[in-house]
């Protein structure tokens, strides 16, 4: 790696743009300076490093000018990135299991979380009496988008009470106010989102949650190990023929990831947009408690990360009985080391 280092005018310290400044930016010269991200769900705290490193200029002080598009779902980002409108996508690790199942080699460079912070609930209107998450055959189910990790969680919930994925009703209804909207008026039996949408919905008594992934002790109990969530991903052909591009993005991730280890609420507030607040900026805070522990505090993958992923699918997705899925082609590390022997908060 060579070491290039940042020069700045006087005009622009005098600005304040380098206040802060971490470090002396570790990278050779960008293959591509422009790089187009697909999201699904991009207020939701699943893809907050993300927003914080968008809003924190991290991508900018890489050399990095990013378009974000953000989509209803994960699923969809995925296809944003398989069409070829995307060259990164910020979405769940699974999908690098499933691509490679239809000979599709795509890998993951950097983590964002370390638990899904999926949680799947019933509407108490709709299901009063529920005994057990059984009670959900031939019911709707509400998820950002069919296919995305809100209904990878959900399926794997209801495989473990002997459901079929095809025994429900899964039904898009993104992840924001649409969310909230769709349980309210009875469109759907449950949901399986995220926060802020989840604690909104469970603090006005609307919900009953039957399965949490919010925390590590959850989460583990849930999938039986540690189970990775968002990342960034790519295909192997954009890694290889970019390394310095993908090494830039992973070091604005790390930073990020590293920033919001520290950052007090009123600094989160601040720095995400209005709109990801619902209207309410003490529930958001509040969410915030709730799935903090979830995000990953260097970018690393876990060891046991991708196996563990790799069984949860397994469960249910009979595109994924009989492949065999070679894991080592679905994650590296190496451009996070990179990023950590360098970044710092």
């Amino acid at each position: 790696m060579q070491r290039r280092t940042f020069i700045a005018s006087g005009a622009v310290l005098a600005g304040g743009a380098l206040t802060g400044a971490p470090f002396a930016f570790a990278q050779a010269k960008l293959e591509q300076t422009k790089v187009a991200i697909a999201v699904g769900g991009k207020n939701l705290f699943y893809y907050l490093p993300l927003t914080i490193a968008e809003r924190r200029n991290y991508f900018k002080d890489e050399g990095l000018e990013i378009e974000i598009s953000d989509f209803a779902g994960g699923a969809k980002a995925l296809q944003a990135a398989v069409g070829g409108s995307a060259g990164v996508v910020s979405g769940a690790f699974e999908h690098t299991l499933l691509l490679q199942a239809k000979n599709q080699y795509f890998r993951e460079f950097v983590l964002q979380g370390r638990a899904p912070q999926i949680v799947l609930a019933v509407s108490k209107k709709a299901m009063p009496n529920l005994k057990s998450i059984a009670d959900l055959k031939g019911k709707k189910i509400g998820v950002t988008a069919p296919g995305s990790s809100t209904s990878i969680m959900a399926s794997y919930a209801l495989a473990k009470a002997g459901i079929k994925p095809t025994d429900v009703s899964f039904i898009g209804v993104g992840a924001g106010a649409g969310a909230i909207a769709a349980l309210e008026s009875g469109q759907i039996d449950a949901i399986a989102n995220l926060d802020p949408v989840m604690t909104k919905l469970d603090r006005a008594g609307d919900i009953r949650i039957v399965s949490d992934t919010r925390t590590l002790a959850d989460t583990r109990t849930v999938f039986g190990g540690n189970m990775p969530a968002g990342c960034l991903y790519a295909s192997q052909s954009f890694i290889t023929k970019n390394p310095n591009t993908t090494q830039a993005l992973t070091n604005a991730m790390v930073r990020a990831l590293k920033w919001l280890q520290s950052a007090s609420g009123k600094e989160l507030i601040a720095t995400v947009p209005e709109g990801y607040l619902l209207g309410d900026r003490a529930l958001y805070l509040d969410s915030w408690q709730h799935v903090k522990e979830a995000m990953s505090p260097d970018g690393l993958m876990p060891e046991d990360g991708p196996a563990t992923s790799l069984k949860t699918l397994q469960a249910f997705d009979e595109t994924l009985k009989g492949k065999t899925i070679d894991l080592s082609k679905t994650w590296t590390n190496d451009f996070v080391k990179k990023a950590l022997a360098n970044v710092k908060a």
